[in-house]
């Protein structure tokens, strides 16, 4: 029975899953744009939007928890550099995500996404 599992757990080990969830982070503030399973956007959506959330924020706890998160400290300083980013999402109250449909991919018939940023 699965009585109070929370999360989805992507058939890996936890530390795994966390390195997973790390680097799509990063590669998501990077790129502003990934392809991926819709499984693993999902997943990771919630936490993108909590992100967004702290650098909104923009006060010095929040850049040290994004700095814990992403593994890249160069993105990191992206997303605090001159209240660009923070600016962009000032007058949405969240939502700041979105998954677009690409279809199956060939190999194993897994459903792929576009997971981005909404301007």
């Amino acid at each position: 029975m699965r009585h109070r599992v929370f999360g989805r757990h992507l058939g890996r080990s936890k530390d795994q899953r966390k390195a997973l969830f790390r680097i799509l982070l990063t590669e998501l503030f990077r790129h502003e744009r990934i392809r991926t399973t819709e499984a693993k956007a999902k997943a990771i959506r919630a936490e993108a939007e909590r992100i967004v959330s702290l650098v909104k924020r923009g006060d010095l706890a929040s850049r040290r928890r994004v700095s814990a998160i992403l593994t890249d400290e160069e993105v990191a300083k992206k997303l605090f550099a001159n209240g660009e980013f923070a600016r962009r999402f000032a007058n949405r109250r969240g939502g700041y995500t979105r998954i677009l449909r690409l279809g199956q991919r060939p190999g194993d018939g897994a459903e792929m996404v576009f997971l981005e940023l909404v301007d």
